[in-house]
């Protein structure tokens, strides 16, 4: 079992969580992710690890209220909650190394397991630019963070709430147009905005990494169903990945691969909800 020892608010439906992990936080590098279970038969998701504390043997994770385990979820309070299974750390970690000037952009969620990335490619000396977009500011989270670590940092939003009104791509495309040199390009948010931003990148020759987040169960690989094509090869996001070259990802067939399931997570959820107020009007009488 591991034990929840504290969850906050972060934005609307999103919640950060520090969970008592001890062998993954002694382990987990940058990029990295765990797949938990919250009971024995509940299905397996994967989460990216945000940081990590050895010496308290905690991890962090960022979970949005989305499907039917991340709604359950909400419901875990710190200190008497527990998760049934932490598996992890999964995935190949980030290439972190001295490249000279990089660029990270988030989106969305995407902005969580970015973080950790773009602090260590500043700390071994990189000059490091961020790029994070949300649709309003209220979805906007960790940008003090960003700032701290980072030599330069961009605000989007799509409603002109905070920061620049528009996306994360149109930023991008002015940094890349106002630097001599850009050496690498980190992209992680929906794979609409990598494809874009993948897509802005290939002309200026910068090589462009995007972490993928498909449909995984097992994340060892055996189940097939993170299968992304990259390159016109079938890889697994949870074992050769999550990280692979931008310019070589089908994005459109992992959006296709995305919808697969929309309905059956809808009627997963709903039941959940229509189970949970049941108990709950039972509790009351």
């Amino acid at each position: 079992m591991y034990r929840v020892v504290e969850q906050r608010p972060l934005a609307p439906r999103i919640r950060e969580y520090v969970i008592s992990a001890p062998d993954v936080a002694r382990t987990a590098a940058p990029g990295q992710f765990v797949v938990i279970r919250l009971r024995e038969e509940g299905e397996r998701i994967p989460l990216t690890i945000v940081d990590t504390d050895p010496v308290a043997g905690t991890i962090v994770l960022i979970v949005q209220d989305v499907g039917k385990t991340t709604h359950e979820m909400t419901g875990i309070d710190a200190g008497g909650g527990v998760l049934r299974d932490v598996a992890g750390p999964l995935g190949n970690p980030t290439e972190i190394d001295r490249f000279g000037k990089v660029v990270c952009v988030g989106g969305g969620l995407g902005i969580a397991p970015l973080y950790p990335i773009a602090r260590a490619l500043a700390a071994v000396g990189n000059v490091t630019i961020g790029i994070l977009g949300a649709r309003s500011r209220e979805f906007l989270f960790y940008v003090d963070r960003f700032r701290e670590v980072l030599d330069e940092t961009f605000i989007t939003t799509d409603d002109g709430s905070c920061g620049r009104k528009g996306t994360t791509s149109d930023v991008l495309r002015d940094v890349l147009r106002s630097n001599d040199r850009v050496d690498r390009v980190w992209l992680i948010g929906p794979p609409i905005m990598m494809k874009v931003a993948a897509e802005i990148t290939r002309p200026f020759g910068v090589k462009t990494v995007a972490s993928l987040n498909p449909l995984m169960l097992d994340g060892t690989g055996m189940c097939g169903g993170c299968r992304v094509d990259v390159g016109g090869r079938i890889r697994f996001a949870c074992v050769d990945g999550p990280e692979f070259d931008a310019h070589q990802v089908d994005f459109d067939r992992l959006i296709s691969r995305l919808r697969y399931y929309r309905s059956e997570e809808a009627t997963s959820l709903e039941r959940f909800c229509a189970r949970l107020a049941m108990s709950r009007g039972t509790d009351t009488r």
